[in-house]
């Protein structure tokens, strides 16, 4: 699916972090506890801050053009990854399968409403903030 430039960059990581999770998810449902450790730190050093620096990007720029509904489920799906992200250890099977759920919701619906309602100048100066 074409992406308006705005909102390329947030959906490449949405990939990147789809597939992770999608890894994760394999690795620690097959029982696979060294693949599945392995997983959990590369996500401590490589994606719990991104992670957190693409949250705050879409609560400061996309949230505020969002409905009452959206806007407080972006924010608790959020709030979610945060707290299973600072400890994913204790549930990896649990941060898994709320990011792909929650990157599904983006891509799927989030996006695609954005790219409609939006108008073309706000499009254009989310492009230059995001990207």
């Amino acid at each position: 699916m074409k992406r308006h430039p705005a909102l390329v960059p947030l959906s490449h990581e949405h990939h990147h972090n789809l597939s992770f999770a999608q890894r994760l998810r394999r690795a620690c449902s097959d029982a696979d506890a060294a693949g599945c450790e392995a997983l959990i730190e590369n996500f401590r050093q490589h994606y719990a801050a991104p992670l957190e620096q693409h949250f705050q990007l879409e609560e400061t720029w996309l949230r505020p053009h969002l409905d009452e509904a959206t806007s407080a489920r972006l924010l608790a799906e959020h709030q979610e990854l945060r707290a299973l992200a600072a400890e994913p250890a204790t549930n990896p099977a649990s941060l898994a399968e709320a990011l792909i759920s929650h990157v599904r919701f983006e891509e799927r619906e989030l996006f695609p409403w954005l790219e409609q309602h939006l108008p073309p100048e706000l499009l254009a100066e989310l492009q230059e903030k995001l990207g």
